[in-house]
């Protein structure tokens, strides 16, 4: 099988579009998991909103994983941080971060998350993630926007996610203030920082999952 292919998990049917992607709150309360919760494959991605770096991955390599988390072969996992607001200031991390949970109890946060990452530069220009821009962004979700979705946006209603999910990040890797953003582990194992490259290459991060699917325990050595 070719490595672009990649494998997916037997007699399933891709979805027809991000739209369609299950989505729910893990149990341990702060991972957001995305996809078919039986691939036997999982991506965790650690993300700030507004780091620069994390945008240009979701325009690059993201694209892989949200492709392959579409057909099956794997699903998609993020912790969320927002330590971006201590170095850029203001708390546009915290707001959106907040608000992507609010867009998961509408089974909107696919949708929600690809507007925000999309639009990352454009707002730090025009000043960060406010309310009003969240709001604003949201419109371009269909069915997102609602009095529920608008009060929780507004209010900072999961503020408590919000600082739970950024002790998560934290306490992922061994350096105690976080493993920086965009950081990811393929079944469990952080890919390390020098080898980041590959994520932001389409060909290279196609090329790896296809393999750990192929053999998920050659994974647990490899070494870029």
């Amino acid at each position: 099988m070719p490595a672009s292919e990649g494998i997916a998990a037997p007699g399933s049917t891709p979805y027809a579009a991000i739209t369609e992607l299950p989505e729910a709150l893990s149990a341990d309360g702060t991972t957001i998991i995305v996809g078919d919760p039986l691939a036997k494959t999982t991506v965790h991605l650690y993300e700030d909103p507004r780091c620069p770096v994390v945008a240009e991955f979701e325009a690059s390599g993201a694209k892989v994983i949200r492709t392959q988390t579409i057909k099956r072969q794997i699903r998609t996992e993020y912790t969320l941080a927002s330590f971006k607001d201590g170095s850029l200031g203001g708390d546009g991390s915290k707001r959106a971060v907040n608000a992507l949970r609010a867009a998961l109890d509408a089974q909107k946060f696919t949708e929600y998350h690809a507007v925000l990452m999309g639009s990352q530069e454009e707002v730090e220009e025009s000043g960060g993630f406010t309310t009003e821009r969240l709001l604003s962004l949201a419109d371009q979700v269909p069915g997102l926007r609602s009095e529920t979705f608008d009060a929780a946006v507004s209010t900072m209603k999961y503020g408590e996610f919000v600082t739970a999910s950024l002790r998560t990040y934290r306490q992922t890797g061994d350096d105690p203030i976080g493993p920086g953003t965009p950081t990811v582990a393929i079944n469990s194992k952080l890919i390390p920082g020098e080898n980041n490259g590959v994520l932001f290459e389409e060909d290279l991060l196609t090329s790896l999952l296809a393999g750990i699917q192929r053999n998920p325990g050659a994974w647990q050595s490899y070494r870029p």
